[in-house]
């Protein structure tokens, strides 16, 4: 019998890694189709041609997705986590900083503070309400090591408040404007902030960061369990490779498809603050992906790594380089939020510190959060 359940662990290892071959094709293919394409938009024009980016924007996302896992999964956690928390910021920063320099007088002074409201709000209530959902429903309960949200939460919360809501209190410049010197000051302490958690987090006190060990009757579920043999340094490099390529072509298709987004919101009569959730979306995508992968094969603790990570960094990290790049290219961004906007970021932060107060997760938790996230598309669309 044990020979028997060995022999059948082997196959499905192999017919897991026979998998990963064949998705390692795909992920090399579409981000160099995806180049070929945009470099293409010299010689075509249309609306069929901007259908087809767009196949080969979410394309090259998810292999993204894929290559950011090979990397992560070669150098552990939470140094994994970091990286595409890393490669997130890079896009965000990327696509927010070239459509305020291409576009004219204040069409875009509330575009950074749109966006970055918009990844917070999908990140603690979007993903990580499905990651919840998604665990509850396979595993019913999950654990993850309490200090280390903890850890994340507060300093989340603290670099909110710098950028979202103080904005609105200072008497230096208009509601909801800081001036040049609060922009600098501001950045850096952010900065500081992101720098002391990332040390916390990858030496200080690593063991916070790292999955408690499951419960033996649900890592023998399925065999989405079975890891494969971690890949060679070879790989490794290769998928860095490939993983620049696709953030390459994902900010630039980003940056040409988002002129057909910004027509496309006008014309529909939509609020303009859809624009910086439309880019949000995009840029969270991969994150996102993973982070619902990791809850359904049961690694909570991975999703809430990256869901913060990629909070802290879509803030403590775009947040300066946007705001000094505004202040040496002199154009003006204003980061306060409105009153609507308090409520809910602050209705998400009460919800969600209530529940990852006990280090276990239920189906409840998730389901609330997700309806605060419906609430605030709805609030969106229909202010």
């Amino acid at each position: 019998m044990k020979n028997l359940k060995k022999y059948s662990s082997s196959i499905k290892l192999l017919t897991y890694m026979k998998n990963k071959i064949y998705l390692l094709g795909w992920t090399m293919l579409i981000p160099i189709l995806a180049w070929i394409a945009y470099f293409a938009h010299y010689s075509f024009t249309g609306h069929l041609y901007s259908i087809i980016l767009t196949f080969f924007l979410m394309g090259s996302v998810l292999a993204a997705v894929y290559h950011s896992e090979i990397i992560a999964y070669r150098v552990g956690e939470p140094y994994g986590t970091l990286l595409l928390a890393f490669a997130i910021t890079v896009i965000e920063a990327s696509l927010i900083i070239s459509i305020m320099l291409s576009a004219k007088g204040l069409e875009t002074i509330s575009l950074a503070r749109d966006t970055v409201f918009a990844a917070v709000m999908i990140i603690l209530t979007g993903i990580i309400g499905i990651c919840i959902v998604v665990g509850s429903l396979r595993y019913k309960e999950q654990v993850f090591t309490l200090q280390g949200v903890s850890t994340a939460l507060i300093t989340l919360v603290a670099i909110i408040a710098f950028t979202l809501i103080l904005p609105n209190y200072t008497t230096s410049h208009d509601k909801g404007e800081y001036t040049s010197v609060q922009l600098i000051f501001i950045s850096i302490t952010c900065l500081a902030l992101y720098f002391g958690f990332t040390m916390v987090q990858t030496i200080r006190h690593r063991a916070f960061f790292i999955a408690p060990i499951p419960n033996k009757n649900d890592s023998d579920k399925d065999e989405s369990e079975i890891l494969p043999v971690k890949p060679t340094r070879k790989v490794m490099f290769f998928s860095i490779i490939f993983l620049v390529l696709c953030l390459g072509i994902v900010v630039l298709l980003a940056k040409y498809l988002s002129k057909d987004v910004d027509t496309l919101v006008v014309g529909a009569g939509a609020p303009k603050s859809l624009v910086g959730i439309i880019i949000a979306g995009i840029v969270l995508l991969p994150e996102g992906i993973a982070a619902i992968r990791a809850a359904y094969n049961n690694r909570l603790q991975t999703s809430l790594n990256l869901a913060f990570g990629s909070a802290l960094a879509s803030i403590g990290l775009s947040i300066p380089v946007i705001a000094v790049t505004s202040v040496m290219a002199d154009f003006r961004m204003t980061l306060g939020i409105d009153i609507k906007s308090t409520l809910l970021l602050g209705l998400s932060l009460f919800i969600i510190t209530i529940s990852l107060a006990t280090g276990r997760t239920n189906i409840m938790q998730g389901f609330v959060l997700i309806s605060i996230f419906l609430l605030y598309l709805f609030t969106t669309l229909a202010p």
